[in-house]
């Protein structure tokens, strides 16, 4: 019967599997990542909390794509947790690490991965359901959307916490890893071809989604005399997330690739030297999101910047309105494309106006 080691600190583990976490992470190197780390979870904290207090404000946002949208910068939110607790348990300092933190700090991780992947392929499936009937948005209610997310977070709690489970080599100790000590490398195979297959699954699926779109607005265009700006919106929202699948491969492709090479006890392959830079590009792939958002959505970016310069534009509003008769601003809400969020003051002002037109026509 194999002996068990859940007692052992992980200098035990480093030792036995001979790598190393002092050299490469020490002087000048350590400083650039913790510096280039510190400003990305910043970003990652404040970009990411302005997309989803977007949606929540914007009742243009309220359907199942961008609740999803939010849930997706949700995920890269937690990402950004998940990179704060590394940094702060990396280095020299995994070597006095216990077990269970180990366990904490790699399942964090985990987790962010799969939270995005699932979001990613879920949001397929609601693409799918409102392309299929040519329609802007999908007609999933909000218990069934509420359902998805917290299906998806349980998924991604449950996969992230495998190893913790059982999946390990504490008790193997020639199986474990070089990358992830206390891993077994039958899990690291198991974990890295299923992203890279789901993936690859995705990207087919994507791509033929957005063909068919392509090719079903220009049929349309050709026979219906609708806006031109309707007709692409259907596409608009397709490129908005083959662009953050496309993020999301690039940047995750490369580190899973080497969980691979390590799950296959690749001894030549020199996947230490790399290990760190192809987190940062990990990590990259949530700072990247929120700009995806903001400047393949006019109104994204819009909501945003309003709520960045909320207290000097209420302060301007309110002296014009102050000063412009109200016919005045309902027409040029009206002709400018902008709208006013909050309803009680777009009925005060706009109803009667409104009511006018309706008994002219």
């Amino acid at each position: 019967m194999n002996e068990c080691y859940y007692d052992k600190r992980m200098d035990f583990f480093y030792n036995k599997t001979n790598t190393d976490t002092v050299d490469e992470w020490t002087g000048p190197k350590l400083i650039v990542v913790l510096c280039f780390g510190t400003f990305f979870c910043l970003f990652i904290f404040i970009s990411n909390s302005l997309v989803i207090a977007a949606v929540v404000k914007n009742k243009r946002f309220h359907f199942p794509f961008y609740y999803l949208l939010a849930n997706l910068a949700a995920a890269d939110f937690f990402a950004g947790i998940a990179y704060v607790f590394l940094m702060f348990n990396t280095g020299p300092v995994s070597k006095t690490l216990t077990v269970n933190r180990w366990f904490l700090r790699q399942g964090l991780l985990d987790t962010s991965l799969t939270a995005s992947l699932v979001n990613l392929l879920v949001i397929a499936v609601e693409r799918h359901m409102s392309i299929m009937r040519m329609k802007i948005h999908s007609n999933l209610t909000k218990k069934r959307v509420t359902f998805l997310i917290i299906s998806i977070w349980a998924i991604a709690i449950f996969m992230g916490a495998v190893p913790t489970l059982g999946w390990n080599c504490l008790c193997d100790i020639t199986a474990c890893s070089s990358l992830a000590p206390i891993y077994s490398r039958s899990y690291l195979v198991f974990w890295s071809i299923l992203n890279l297959v789901v993936f690859f699954i995705m990207v087919v699926v994507y791509i033929r989604i957005y063909m068919y779109v392509q090719r079903k607005t220009n049929v349309l265009s050709s026979h219906t005399s609708g806006s031109i700006s309707r007709r692409r919106t259907p596409v608009k929202l397709m490129k908005t997330v083959m662009t953050l699948l496309g993020a999301f491969v690039v940047c995750w492709t490369p580190g899973l690739v080497v969980l691979l090479l390590d799950g296959l006890n690749c001894t030549y392959c020199g996947i230490q030297n790399v290990k760190r830079w192809f987190l940062l590009l990990a990590l990259l792939n949530s700072v990247m999101n929120p700009i995806i958002y903001s400047y393949k959505d006019d109104e994204m970016w819009g909501t945003m910047k309003r709520m960045i310069c909320c207290s000097s534009e209420d302060k301007s509003q309110d002296r014009r309105s102050s000063r412009i008769p109200s016919t005045v601003l309902c027409r040029s809400t009206d002709t400018s494309g902008h709208y006013i969020e909050d309803g009680i003051i777009q009925g005060t002002i706009c109803g009667k106006g409104d009511l006018g037109d309706k008994e002219n026509s």
